[in-house]
């Protein structure tokens, strides 16, 4: 399952859960479950929240994978060290999955 960027990113705005998800356009016409979820889409539903722009959540979006991919790297790179050492596969999957 791909991960939800989109609800990553605006959660870590206004503390928390501060949307919701619009279920009609302007014009009353009901949104497709499957269109719903995109920026366009967002509504407020806590008092006091403000909406961040569409490029400070594409900008969290990016952060966001930048940050897991760093972490793949880092692992990758740590069990090419334990290799380098002499352990093998078997080892490493012992000590670190």
């Amino acid at each position: 399952m791909e991960k939800d960027y989109l609800q990553l990113a605006l959660a870590t705005f206004n503390g928390g859960m501060w949307y919701g998800w619009k279920t009609h356009d302007d014009s009353g016409n009901k949104i497709p479950n499957d269109q719903r979820m995109t920026y366009a889409n967002i509504k407020i539903i806590k008092d006091g929240a403000t909406m961040p722009t569409e490029a400070e959540v594409n900008a969290k979006i990016q952060e966001l994978k930048d940050a897991e991919q760093t972490a793949i790297d880092k692992k990758a790179s740590g069990k090419q060290k334990l290799k380098d050492l002499g352990l093998d596969d078997a080892e490493i999957n012992a000590l670190i999955g």
